[in-house]
């Protein structure tokens, strides 16, 4: 177990310092974003509720091929409707793939089809123009796939923890996970004050937010502490592709 966690390290480290496209953060940071993947009816209902009493909005990268179907672990996904309410409360809109497939088990061109089967499908339903914004269904991401796809979008998201100083890959954007199982406010705590010293862009992600989450969400008390730290420190607090608006 440890060789193979002091192997997945160096393989972090090895991809996120190749095939990077460098872009410039913006001096009025530091800066905070929050995102949800797969995008659950719950990461909106509840999560972007919250994150709005804030006067905060959100980045949902939405997997179009779950539309209206439900998952045993995280409940249902989002709906037409839910794109649509997303959109007039502020929120952006990303891509996630059409049926949230990971490029270690396809192949480079049936993922990138993917990829813009997805990105098309976002535009079409939601009427909300360009879908510029990606993140890496699982985190997977492989040299071959950063380097083909990177170029082709605004920005692409994994899940490799840290804090993105400028200049920032946007061909793989840093986060950092909001899971209960591993739930850690005095960590989070600290990355933000770290975030405020550096001046970076700190991103953090999740899925479901109930009161019984999935293995891969939060619950909402939890998800709420968060956002009164980050509300704490004073960071400004924008989707995605307001950072990296210019990346294209």
């Amino acid at each position: 177990m440890h060789l193979r966690h002091a192997f997945g390290n160096l393989r972090q480290r090895f991809i996120s310092s190749v095939q990077r496209r460098e872009y410039a953060l913006p001096e009025d940071g530091p800066l905070i974003s929050f995102t949800f993947d797969d995008f659950p009816l719950s990461a909106l209902q509840i999560g972007g509720a919250i994150l709005k009493s804030y006067e905060m909005c959100g980045t949902y990268y939405a997997a179009m091929g779950l539309m209206d179907r439900a998952s045993s672990q995280m409940g249902p996904y989002f709906g037409c409707g839910e794109l649509k309410s997303l959109l007039r409360d502020g929120h952006e809109l990303g891509s996630h793939t059409f049926d949230h497939v990971s490029c270690r088990t396809t192949s480079v061109c049936d993922f990138v089809a993917e990829v813009t089967k997805g990105k098309e499908a976002a535009e079409r339903v939601s009427g909300a123009g360009p879908c510029e914004h990606f993140s890496y269904p699982y985190g997977h991401v492989t040299l071959r796939i950063k380097q083909t796809i990177g170029g082709h979008l605004a920005s692409c998201r994994g899940i490799f923890p840290g804090i993105n100083i400028s200049p920032v890959d946007v061909n793989l954007l840093h986060a950092n996970s909001l899971y209960s199982g591993s739930f850690d406010l005095h960590s989070f705590d600290r990355l933000v004050q770290e975030n405020s010293r550096r001046r970076g862009w700190l991103i953090f992600y999740t899925h479901d937010i109930s009161e019984r989450p999935s293995p891969f969400g939060c619950t909402p008390a939890q998800f709420e502490s968060v956002v009164k730290l980050v509300k704490r420190s004073r960071a400004l607090v924008i989707p995605i592709g307001q950072v990296a608006k210019d990346a294209v």
